[in-house]
């Protein structure tokens, strides 16, 4: 990474462009060009198209970013969702299958890495869960980003990691539903129609009022920029809305799972 952000950073200079010139050009801000630059941010293929289109350049920077190795915890996709994560201003989440990761309990989260197959090493979970325990940090900015989320009753009658795990799961959901900028509903079980049976999703907005879409699958993850595909998401997601139990209705369910 830190290789393919000197070339960038060279490219740049060599056409006299500054960072926020560059950053305009591809639809990024100047810092995420620095940390493209400086090697703490992965150079997404479609980015460096358009890097070597303004740049001038022979396809070199498409082509590294495509023979990046994959080595980290994170897939470049995930990398990047998680940077649009920590700026967001508006954050909303559907979880079909468990509870979203910003609203899980530690022991919640080593619970579902050990269900992983094939299995995690005790040092891969550690390093997940401080990954996963750092994004939980949104819910207690200073000034924190507009949070719904709709979990599907599946994620809440699943018992992973046995009942302690759960009811301590389902308290954390409670309090985290006392926060001002948090709303939580549940889609209960017995739906005759499903907007979302493709699988989990969530959406941010940017500061600079950028939508953007992404979701996970089995062995990938992918982020949606397309408006017309974004568009599809913000659909689906507020018919779930309308489907799913309102807060007021939510916390009852949950205070009747804690009992």
């Amino acid at each position: 990474m830190k290789m393919v952000g000197t070339q960038v950073a060279a490219a740049r200079t060599a056409r006299n462009m500054t960072q926020k010139r560059l950053g305009e050009l591809v639809r990024l801000d100047a810092e995420s060009i620095a940390s493209i630059e400086q090697g703490r941010r992965a150079l997404m293929p479609h980015v460096a198209e358009l890097m070597d289109q303004h740049l001038n350049l022979p396809g070199m920077l498409t082509a590294a970013a495509l023979g990046m190795p994959e080595r980290d915890a994170n897939p470049p996709w995930s990398e990047e969702y998680m940077d649009l994560e920590k700026r967001a201003i508006t954050l909303n989440w559907f979880e079909a299958m468990v509870i979203p990761g910003v609203l899980q309990t530690e022991t919640y989260m080593r619970a579902l890495f050990r269900c992983r197959v094939p299995a995690f090493l005790s040092e891969e979970i550690e390093d997940l869960t401080v990954r996963r325990l750092a994004r939980t940090e949104i819910l207690r900015r200073k000034h924190p980003p507009s949070l719904t989320f709709v979990i599907s009753e599946t994620g809440l009658r699943d018992r992973i990691g046995g009942d302690a795990v759960h009811a301590e799961q389902v308290r954390h959901l409670l309090g985290c539903m006392e926060f001002p900028h948090v709303t939580v509903q549940v889609l209960p079980l017995g739906q005759t129609y499903h907007p979302a049976l493709s699988g989990s999703f969530t959406m941010v907005e940017t500061p600079e009022h950028e939508h953007v879409g992404y979701f996970e699958g089995q062995r990938g993850s992918k982020l949606v920029t397309d408006p017309d595909d974004v568009s599809i998401l913000a659909q689906r997601y507020a018919m779930l809305r309308t489907q799913a139990l309102n807060p007021d209705e939510t916390r009852g369910l949950l205070e009747r799972l804690g009992e």
